[in-house]
């Protein structure tokens, strides 16, 4: 399938839909950092480690971190390079690897933004992860086609202001959709 600009999906959510098969994704909300015709990368921003905390990350790395850093939960990303760390974060942009995603989100995976974090100095909205969800290129797209997804603009309040277990059912009542009525059977008018 080729990709057209006008269907490039960076700067969206990508929204499970219900008959999801795939555990990785199932009642996910995904980020969108990049789509282009090479695939598709984004952070699963709903799911976190129950058993790990940032102060085990500060520990791997050898960074000085405070309470209040230490007990930053951590999120499963998605299935791809689960050992890699990755803050998706707000302004400010100034760390050496921050890729904007929109002109008020980017994805960083550097030491520095690590280490400010753990001193809390970091960017006031953040989210570490372990992990990122990947695409080949067209596999999106056809998931989409497939009824895999809803897609919409990202919503940094649901992100980083909507508590963790919610953000499924608020991302698709921002779309006006009640959760309830999606079908968990995928079918085409």
């Amino acid at each position: 399938m080729e990709v057209h600009a006008s269907s490039m999906l960076k700067g969206q959510f990508l929204l499970a839909m219900p008959q999801m098969a795939d555990p990785n994704f199932a009642r996910t909300v995904t980020c969108l950092a990049e789509h282009n015709q090479e695939g598709a990368m984004g952070i699963v921003v709903n799911r976190i480690y129950p058993t790990l905390s940032g102060k085990d990350i500060f520990k791997e790395l050898k960074i000085d971190s405070t309470s209040h850093a230490s007990s930053i939960p951590l999120h499963v990303g998605g299935p791809v390079n689960i050992s890699t760390i990755f803050v998706l974060h707000g302004p400010p942009f100034h760390w050496q690897g921050s890729y904007l995603i929109s002109p008020t989100l980017a994805l960083s995976n550097t030491r520095d933004i690590l280490e400010a974090i753990g001193k809390d100095n970091g960017p006031e909205s953040f989210l570490i992860s372990l992990g990122c969800a990947g695409w080949g290129p067209g596999q999106i797209e056809a998931e989409v086609l497939r009824n895999d997804w809803l897609t919409d603009d990202i919503a940094e309040e649901i992100i980083f202001n909507t508590p963790i277990e919610s953000r499924w059912e608020v991302a698709v009542r921002k779309m006006g959709i009640d959760p309830a009525s999606l079908s968990d059977v995928a079918g085409h008018a």
